[in-house]
């Protein structure tokens, strides 16, 4: 089969090149882009989905396009991360290892920026960089961009996001105006598009599919989980696909070291990937990854720009990504170079509508899956165990001389017995741990289900059963506790709804009498089970109330949805859930004392945030309370008469400070002991308000001093002192 890579005009040393590393049909992209850099010196703007080989497009004719024998750059690679940068570094000079003088250099912060630039004065033809370690070369005059002829924007959206808009404009307006710009992309933002149109001389379009549009060969589930086990349900899927060599994105770094923190505790193959890592802990991460000894690494966003690695089979959305077009470069990360891969998003129940929205975007149809249980992961784990044995090598001649040894220590044992042991040491293991795990499912994904209503089909009848979760059962093992204890075969149970401390069953009607005479008064660890047909409210059966994820404030204050302060792109779909609170169990109450209080005078709540005051006479706008003629408060229940104020009883009218009964003016107590201060009951306040009254002349002033104490032993004080001390004066400090 000839190589197709040679009608595009490559040249021969990067052909020769190619044909090692394995190359042999071009994808679209690269057909498309290829032939037009190479016969035309002009600007361009390509579109591909993540995963085509955007890198081979603007490499191959880069490298054929350069003369080598010039020792300074001709060529600036822009890229948003440190890993891209580095992988662009590691594919131009696998391409160009032909070439005699080939030099390509890699500048990107987090390393000795000293280092970079002694390498560029060494004659670097091509600069790969990242925007922020750029500028800072420029700044230091290290490089000359008035002989760069080639500058390519690598993922362009992605550095527009990340905030490199500033840093784009001052490389872009420093470098020649005879340069060539290329520019590379998985979607065309707005942002894009305005780089294209202020920096780039009448650009040729080139799309590969649909503009943004996810990869072909990617299918896309998702699972509606209950937050509080979003971890838990991680470790289920993980667990179900026991092959499984995935990415698993997170929000932010601190979430991020999170999840593989707890990950690595439980016994999984995983490592986080984020910008708090030094260089040299990211370079050691990498490794680990692509020599698959890590089965899962945690990343975020930014951090896996940069991640190439072939045969990823699965991407976890462990939350969504804040902007929408970050969800096409996530799942990108699978099915490249024509593989396929499996996309995975945990959602709860409030980020449901999020899913539309992403059907708009890329045109796929997203498939909900059920979170596997635990009686599913074991049998999983179990066939890949037979399967992994089946497949075995055996290396007859460094085993021949142990077998005899190992026959004799197995021979009492049959085939049969030989075969479960040997499963059973690894197959122990979950089914320990998953042997009465509960139902993580978040439950169907109608809206009616999700209010906790539903419509119970023909030919069955619903049941009300005392209890639930609280008691241990999932969905399976409710079926097998109710079949083993009434005889009814489970195939009879056709719909099981577990709550907290209650359930409700389905079963067949012709069913329904034996199923309930045999469980009815049955004790379960100490409870008695009571069985009975659902009713209404009227008739006592709780029915319990989902409000799900569109009105009211769940948990944090959160309307309709998560934080979306941060989220771009996301749209208004999730709007409608959260301001008018009557769709989805929000704060419209009308049965059980809610909002809506028609006749005590309450509140109902509406999309405004006001409150309506309705009375049973009909509506009217609200006015102010009206206080009654004996200084209490009345609530008109009845008739549409205007508020008005309360009155004093008093005498009505204006409000009228109170005034003393004795009807003479107010003075102030003054002290009748003599030396205190006197408080003046007139006139205006003065700086001597407050005198000092003179006490009045005594007839017998002379010096008070205090009566002598009564001797003891016939002594008074001063004779103590003086028989103590010598002399009547006291020490120093004594009193």
């Amino acid at each position: 089969m000839s190589n197709r890579f040679k009608e595009l005009g490559i040249i021969k040393p990067v052909l020769e090149a190619i044909v090692e590393l394995g190359f042999e049909t071009p994808t679209p992209i690269q057909e498309k882009v290829i032939p037009t850099l190479l016969s035309d010196s002009c600007d361009i703007v390509a579109l591909a989905q993540t995963g085509t080989g955007k890198t081979a497009a603007f490499g191959l004719p880069l490298i054929s396009l350069i003369d080598f024998a010039e020792r300074k750059p001709v060529a600036l690679i822009l890229a948003p991360t440190r890993e891209l940068c580095m992988q662009i570094t590691s594919d131009l000079k696998n391409y160009s290892k032909n070439i005699h003088g080939a030099n390509i250099v890699a500048v990107y912060g987090g390393a000795s920026i000293r280092g970079q630039v002694d390498d560029l004065r060494r004659g670097a033809q091509i600069v790969v960089a990242t925007p922020g370690r750029m500028v800072d070369i420029i700044n230091r005059g290290s490089i000359d961009l008035e002989n760069i002829r080639y500058v390519i924007l690598d993922e362009a959206d992605e550095m527009l996001n990340m905030g490199f808009k500033d840093d784009l404009d001052f490389i872009l307006s420093s470098s020649s105006e005879k340069r060539n710009t290329w520019l590379f992309s998985a979607t065309m933002p707005n942002e894009v598009l305005a780089i294209s149109k202020n920096y780039m001389k009448d650009p040729i379009e080139v799309t590969a599919g649909e503009k943004n549009v996810a990869n072909e060969n990617i299918e896309h589930t998702y699972y509606v989980i209950q937050e509080r086990e979003r971890y838990n349900a991680l470790k289920r899927i993980a667990d179900f696909y026991p092959d499984i060599f995935a990415v698993v994105f997170c929000r932010t770094k601190i979430e991020t070291q999170k999840v593989a923190d707890k990950l690595i505790k439980d016994g999984y193959n995983a490592d986080a990937l984020h910008g708090d890592l030094s260089q040299a802990q990211r370079d050691h991460v990498m490794k680990r990854f692509r020599a698959r000894t890590l089965q899962l690494l945690v990343a975020t966003d930014v951090a896996a720009r940069g991640i190439d690695v072939s045969d990823i089979t699965h991407v976890i959305h462990y939350n969504l990504p804040d902007e929408i077009e970050n969800y096409t470069h996530r799942s990108g990360r699978t099915a490249r170079a024509g593989k396929t891969g499996i996309s995975i998003a945990l959602i709860n129940h409030r980020d449901q509508y999020k899913i539309k929205t992403l059907e708009k975007l890329t045109h796929k149809t997203f498939k909900r899956e059920s979170i596997p249980t635990g009686f599913q992961i074991c049998e999983k784990q179990l066939f890949h165990l037979v399967q992994g044995l089946d497949n075995a090598k055996v290396n007859e001649e460094e085993i021949k001389e142990y077998l005899p040894n190992i026959m004799e220590q197995l021979s009492h044992l049959s085939k049969e017995e030989v075969i479960k042991r040997f499963v059973s040491i690894e197959f122990n293991r979950f089914l320990d741990y998953y042997r009465n795990a509960p139902d993580l499912d978040a439950g169907s994904s109608s809206s009616s289900d999700e209010r906790g209503y539903r419509e119970t089909p023909a030919g069955v009848v619903k049941l009300f059963l005392t209890v639930g979760k609280m008691d241990g059962f999932n969905n399976d093992s409710l079926k097998q506790y109710l079949s083993e204890t009434s005889t009814v075969p489970m195939e009879a149970l056709t719909w099981v709804d577990i709550k907290n401390s209650f359930s409700f069953i389905e079963v067949k009607n012709e069913m329904k009498d034996q199923l309930m005479t045999g469980v009815n008064g049955q004790l379960y660890r100490g409870r008695t089970v009571k069985i009975e047909n659902r009713g209404n409210r009227e008739e006592g059966v709780p029915r319990e109330r989902n409000r799900g994820y569109g009105g009211g404030r769940d948990r944090g204050g959160d309307r309709g949805g998560s934080d979306r302060r941060f989220e771009k792109g996301w749209g208004d779909s999730g709007g409608s859930r959260g301001g008018d609170r009557r769709s989805s169990g929000g704060g419209e109450r009308r049965s059980s004392g809610g909002f809506d209080r028609r006749s005590s005078g309450g509140g109902e709540r509406r999309s405004g945030g006001g409150f309506d005051r309705r009375s049973s006479g009909g509506d009217r706008e609200y006015k102010p309370r009206e206080r009654s003629s004996e200084g209490g408060s009345e609530r008109r229940s009845s008739g549409g008469s205007d508020y008005k104020p309360r009155e004093r009883s008093s005498g009505g009218g204006e409000f009228k400070p109170r005034e003393r009964s004795s009807g003479s003016d107010y003075k102030p107590r003054e002290r009748k002991t003599g030396g205190s201060f006197e408080r003046r009951s007139s006139g205006p306040p003065k700086s001597d308000g407050f005198k000092k009254t003179e006490r009045p002349a005594r007839s017998d002033d002379k010096p008070r001093t205090p009566p002598a104490r009564p001797a003891e032993g016939g002594m008074n004080r001063a004779e103590r002192r003086k028989a103590k001390f010598g002399s009547g004066e006291a020490p120093k400090g004594d009193s």
